[in-house]
């Protein structure tokens, strides 16, 4: 399985991203020894890449946290803990792994 970490240049979360998607793929079992960073920089990059905004957590080339916005060069946000904050909670991270690792 290939996993990846799609960011935009000047991303704050990029490095605590990086560093939370390797713990929750090592926790899981999963090999880290291949994880991609993939730096978005253009419009048509976001489109084609249906990049819904940094950091993103791609496995195989999906999204573990499908979007309905429209793709763009943003930071991205998500629902942690009743409230919204720039990356994932760690228990959140680790299910959507394992939800698509189960295939669901």
């Amino acid at each position: 399985m290939n996993y990846e970490l799609r960011i935009i240049q000047g991303c704050l979360n990029s490095g605590p991203a990086l560093e939370l998607y390797l713990q929750v793929l090592a926790a899981e079992g999963k090999d880290t020894r291949d994880v991609k960073v993939r730096e978005v920089w253009t419009d048509e990059d976001a489109e084609a890449l249906r990049f819904h905004g940094s950091p993103s957590f791609i496995a195989d080339g999906r999204d573990l946290f499908p979007a309905e916005s429209a793709p763009a060069l943003t930071c991205r946000v998500y629902r942690s803990e009743g409230s919204m904050a720039g990356l994932p909670s760690t228990e959140l991270l680790r299910t959507a792994v394992r939800e698509f690792g189960s295939g669901a």
